[in-house]
């Protein structure tokens, strides 16, 4: 089955649960944690985008789904969740879809870019367990952005790592904060442009939300062939 279809098809059968869940996640979040959303004007409400996050735990990637809402996110998931059946079933009725991080095929980059070409919101956790791993997802997500010419939104998750039942009584403070979408050259250097695009994703996740060290500088007298 071509990835066009997967996004444009496929999908469709599933975002009656999706729906489902988004109730589920209004009625229960709020409950649990106190939430704070900054800088959600950066995100387009249509268009294809490459959404990126830090990922620290499973709260990061219900809380960016939860406040981009009602905007569903196809998220790029390592293949190795797909191994059991049911887990199967759940993450791709949340739209996920697997990539072999060790070899990744041409599948990691047709579906992201067959979702992004249908106007869908693509998201990416470039956060590996080795170093290895952790650039090979940054430089797949600045691609993935590149090629589709999609903006690249970067959000930061700062909560806890874990959902205790505790919260119900002393809700902890959780919160999202997106930054201006990074400005990504279409003419020079296409290497030395990924490399800055790069270095400035690696900044932005690490940041503090509202940092000024953290702001992105892309003046045009910074950009290659410039």
């Amino acid at each position: 089955m071509s990835p066009l279809v997967y996004s444009e098809k496929k999908n469709k059968g599933r975002n009656g649960m999706y729906r489902f869940l988004a109730i589920v996640a209004y009625l229960i979040i709020p409950r649990f944690f106190r939430v704070k959303v900054t800088g959600k004007e950066h995100v387009p409400q249509q268009g294809g985008i490459v959404l990126t996050c830090n990922h620290i735990s499973w709260l990061d990637v219900i809380l960016l789904a939860f406040v981009v809402l009602p905007r569903p996110i196809h998220y790029m998931a390592k293949k190795e969740l797909f191994q059991q059946k049911l887990v199967a079933w759940f993450l791709r009725s949340m739209h996920a879809f697997p990539v072999d991080r060790q070899k990744p095929g041409p599948s990691a980059l047709k579906i992201p870019l067959a979702a992004l070409q249908s106007g869908e919101v693509v998201g990416i956790f470039p956060s590996g367990t080795r170093a290895s791993e952790d650039a090979a997802l940054k430089q797949g997500a600045v691609t993935i952005a590149m090629r589709a010419k999609s903006p690249l939104i970067v959000a930061v998750y700062q909560g806890p790592k874990r959902f205790k039942l505790s919260y119900l009584w002393h809700r902890p403070s959780i919160s999202m904060h997106f930054w201006p979408a990074l400005l990504i050259p279409n003419e020079g250097d296409r290497k030395q442009a990924q490399a800055m695009v790069m270095q400035q994703l690696s900044l932005l996740l690490g940041s503090e939300p509202g940092s000024k060290e953290a702001q992105p500088d892309f003046s045009a007298q910074s950009l290659p062939g410039n």
